[in-house]
């Protein structure tokens, strides 16, 4: 699925409830051509910033019949990743540009500067700049969306992170909006720790449609919280 097609599917993004907020919302995903979702996995990685998305996604997959795939990816090659608080949790591949449509960029670590963490991702300049050169849609979660900052794609544009680093992410050049979620067309990015539910709901009506969603929220029993904010 190529950029061009995410500018189409932007129009659900900014056509307000008579659009994505419409239960006859038509998805622009499908099982003949899925949305490939890869979510980047690292040392320190922030548990509910990454699970939050990858189960939301994955049911939203299922409910779908397979509009939609998810994937967890290391930055290189596969490995156990060990998470902020201790869980391990092997990730069989690596991550390939070409292989995604989406890249979820979870959080954590952000303020152990020596750490594991998202720290590493923004010391990797090799990385940084495979990130910057994607062709997806960028997703950030949390502190996640540093790491987008450091590859200069919040560079003027709008975005939201965790509110302790709302500053380091204005000083960086972003125009910082206080929502729970932002959709900026090719740039999406969440709050604090638990916007990745979200954050992942968002994407979910955005390229499925409202029905399946409702679903996924009535299996999950979690409604979501706060407005996107829309460009």
């Amino acid at each position: 699925m190529e950029r061009r097609t995410f500018l189409r599917a932007s129009a659900l993004s900014v056509g307000g409830v008579g659009a994505a907020g419409a239960v006859g919302a038509a998805p622009t995903a499908s099982a003949a051509a899925p949305l490939r979702v890869q979510v980047v996995m690292f040392d320190g990685v922030e548990e509910q910033d990454w699970v939050a998305p990858v189960e939301v996604l994955s049911l939203a997959g299922r409910a779908s019949g397979g509009a939609l795939t998810t994937t967890m990816v290391t930055t290189g090659r596969p490995a156990t990743v060990t998470c902020s608080y201790g869980t391990r949790v092997e990730v069989a591949r690596g991550w390939s540009p070409h292989e995604a449509d989406v890249l979820v960029v979870p959080g954590g670590g952000y303020a152990d500067q020596a750490g594991p963490g998202v720290r590493r991702l923004i010391a990797d300049q090799q990385f940084l700049r495979r990130l910057a050169a994607a062709d997806v849609l960028h997703v950030g979660i949390c502190t996640g969306v540093m790491v987008l900052s450091a590859a200069g794609l919040t560079r003027g544009r709008n975005a939201t992170t965790h509110t302790a680093a709302r500053a380091d992410l204005a000083a960086q050049g972003a125009t910082v909006v206080n929502a729970r979620v932002v959709d900026d067309g090719d740039l999406v990015t969440g709050g604090g720790i638990t916007s990745g539910l979200d954050v992942a709901l968002w994407l979910a009506e955005r390229f499925l449609g409202a029905r399946v969603t409702q679903r996924v929220e009535t299996i999950l029993e979690y409604e979501r919280r706060g407005t996107v904010w829309r460009a």
